[in-house]
């Protein structure tokens, strides 16, 4: 989705009011604005969910709680600027980058110590898209392709290092073949190339991909996620597709510096999994094409800890390096 989209949706949503009783025995907490970083630019689906969640939130918490745009160098400088933070009242959006930073940044302006966990957000799912004018309409059709032609075939990416890039590197790697990766500054660029046929696959989030698959210039072969997802029931997985062991969920959460107070962090979990259980933010979510996740601090710090260790050994592995 563009960036004028998202924040149309993201903006134009009325806020609904949430009670949280057990905050107000914390009381002064909070008693002050609360500062929401998002280490990305305005406009993309983390800055969205981020002002999705601000107005709900300051409802329960009876304070403002402001979203600031601290972007850069795949969203570790808005990211080491929060963990600076000592008032207590500063939150940070972060993706699933959070965890295969640390395998491409050999230092980063902040330690996972920094932070505490407070809960998943959503998952914004990809699925592995073609244009139009190449003949596979399957996995097994396009790897029987790669096969015979060994490096010939090419994919798009949002950039060396990102979870665009990631998939299709990981599909490359459990499939057994051989496809060149051809790295664009972001993913609007590398879609125009795609739709016009000059790159021969992309794994794309299904937000943005989406349209063009509506419109029959892409053909959507699989979704990357776990599990099939609510947008494109029908679309199998990778595993499902004959890749097993393939599942990249590009998911996002929320942490704060460990200024937060100690007291505060069980209810403001318990704030955003109320949240995210609202049917009504559920369907703001669902506009930008995001998928609501479960879980509590404890389900996140799990998640952080498998998904560090995971993209660090396979990142390593495949010698991938930031641009």
């Amino acid at each position: 989705m563009h960036r004028r989209s998202l924040l149309a949706c993201a903006a134009g949503l009325p806020l609904v009011p949430l009670a949280l009783p057990a905050l107000a025995q914390l009381r002064p907490w909070p008693d002050r604005p609360l500062r929401l970083v998002v280490p990305f630019p305005p406009g993309g689906a983390i800055d969205a969910m981020a002002r999705i969640l601000a107005g709900p939130m300051a409802e329960a918490l009876r304070q403002p709680v402001v979203v600031e745009n601290r972007p850069g160098t795949g969203g570790t400088t808005g990211t080491g600027a929060a963990a600076q933070a000592t008032d207590g009242h500063t939150l940070l959006m972060v993706s699933i980058a959070h965890a295969v930073n640390p395998a491409l940044y050999p230092r980063l302006p902040y330690a996972e110590a920094d932070f505490v966990p407070v809960g998943p957000v959503a998952v914004v799912p990809n699925s592995l898209v073609a244009p139009a004018v190449r003949p596979w309409r399957s996995v097994a059709e396009l790897v029987a392709e790669a096969r015979r032609r060994p490096g010939a075939l090419t994919y798009a990416s949002a950039g060396s290092g990102t979870s665009i890039h990631l998939a299709g590197a990981l599909f490359a790697d459990l499939a057994g073949i051989s496809i060149e990766h051809v790295s664009y500054r972001g993913s609007a660029p590398a879609v125009t190339d795609l739709v016009a046929g000059r790159v021969d696959m992309m794994f794309d989030s299904v937000t943005s991909a989406g349209p063009h698959i509506a419109s029959g210039r892409l053909v959507p072969l699989v979704v990357t996620t776990a599990q099939r997802i609510v947008a494109f029931p029908d679309l199998p997985t990778m595993a499902e597709a004959g890749v097993p062991g393939f599942a990249v969920d590009p998911w996002f959460a929320m942490l704060a510096p460990r200024a937060l107070p100690a007291a505060a962090r069980p209810p403001l979990s318990a704030l955003l999994s109320r949240l995210l259980a609202d049917p009504a933010v559920a369907e703001r979510l669902a506009r930008i094409g995001a998928e609501p996740m479960t879980g509590d601090a404890g389900t996140l710090a799990r998640l952080l800890a498998d998904e560090t260790a995971r993209w660090g050994v396979f990142i390593r592995r495949a010698g991938i390096q930031p641009e």
